[in-house]
């Protein structure tokens, strides 16, 4: 396992994190996979354990809880808050009224009394910067966090919580949480840059595309990833943007068989590769996941193999962008960009 700083906090992380979505209704994980998995990860040297309250409603937590239980000083613990709970109106958002009562029950839920970082998992247009950074570093002042970051911002948001926590003497956001993938490339354009220019650690989400490049989907075969049967959607290929996809991890494969790699060794060796990624967050349901991603920990991807894949699926590009998470709500809502 590699080891990096965690941006500029001097904290060492492991290159791949374990993320714990799946834990839960979600992926279908039951308690004892889910120990079973932590034990596992933690063996194999990694130290990154993310979650959030959103995950099968704070169940993911509890199952992260009970699996570090006597261990919690060799865990860089991480969680995020912001979506809703729920369906009361004021249990969402990045206002200081919920973050104070999100954290007590994400602390209560996973059986601790602090996490190392904590993160607004989605930008919340209809809070100020100064009031979620305010509560925050409140927050943090307490002892309750020790880092806070983002997830998912774009990059003028991340620019302008930076200048808002300089502005009103805050703490501020060190780290950033964006979808990054071989298919999925547009934050190279500008999240990954600002990043770099604000010296953020980043957490690499869904570095495997949603299983696009796991290995179980190619021309010719049944899709049956349980990311499918919850989102069909994404994976009909009667859809060109899938299509796309499709053709895209054709030549991904022989690119990687070439190479003497599997498709997840190419693809989180990607993610890895750029100067920017702190860590990419695998999500496993199973043992056997786990072991066929941890089969990447050490996989650093030549520059020809680098090239290859920049000819397939060029820098900058997502090859379904309207499966973006960071776009201006405008973009969504059609009122919003009518007067």
């Amino acid at each position: 396992m590699q080891y990096r700083t965690l941006g500029r906090t001097g904290v060492q992380v492991s290159s791949l994190a374990l993320g714990a979505m799946n834990f839960g209704a979600i992926g279908r994980t039951t308690h004892d996979e889910a120990v079973a998995i932590v034990d596992a990860a933690l063996d194999a040297g990694i130290n990154l354990i993310d979650t959030a309250d959103r995950y099968g409603d704070g169940e993911s937590e509890e199952m992260v809880g009970k699996a570090i239980a006597g261990r919690r000083d060799d865990i860089v613990l991480a969680t995020k808050a912001g979506l809703p709970m729920g369906d009361e109106r004021n249990h969402r958002g990045g206002s200081r009224r919920w973050l104070v009562t999100a954290l007590d029950d994400s602390l209560r839920r996973l059986g601790v009394d602090h996490v190392d970082l904590y993160q607004i998992h989605r930008w919340d247009p209809s809070t100020s910067d100064e009031e979620t950074l305010s509560a925050l570093t409140d927050l943090q002042r307490a002892g309750k966090i020790r880092y806070f970051g983002s997830s998912t911002f774009p990059a003028y948001r991340v620019v302008e919580a930076q200048w808002a926590a300089r502005e009103h003497h805050l703490s501020r956001y060190v780290t950033e949480q964006p979808s990054y993938s071989i298919l999925q490339r547009g934050v190279e354009t500008h999240v990954l840059p600002v990043t770099e220019r604000y010296g953020l650690g980043v957490l690499a989400w869904s570095p495997l595309a949603s299983g696009w490049l796991s290995g179980a989907v190619r021309e010719g075969r049944e899709i049956t990833t349980s990311r499918s049967s919850i989102l069909p959607e994404r994976f009909d290929t009667a859809l060109p943007y899938n299509r796309a996809r499709l053709d895209a991890v054709e030549r991904l494969a022989e690119v990687a068989d070439e190479a003497g790699l599997t498709m997840i060794q190419l693809a989180l060796g990607f993610v890895t590769a750029h100067p920017a990624v702190t860590s990419a967050l695998i999500g496993p349901r199973t043992l056997d996941h786990l072991r066929a991603q941890l089969a990447a920990a050490d996989t650093v991807l030549s520059a020809d193999v680098l090239d290859a894949i920049d000819a397939i699926v060029p820098p900058g590009t997502d090859l379904a962008p309207h499966e973006k998470f960071d776009a201006p709500p405008a973009l969504l809502d059609p009122s919003l960009r009518r007067r």
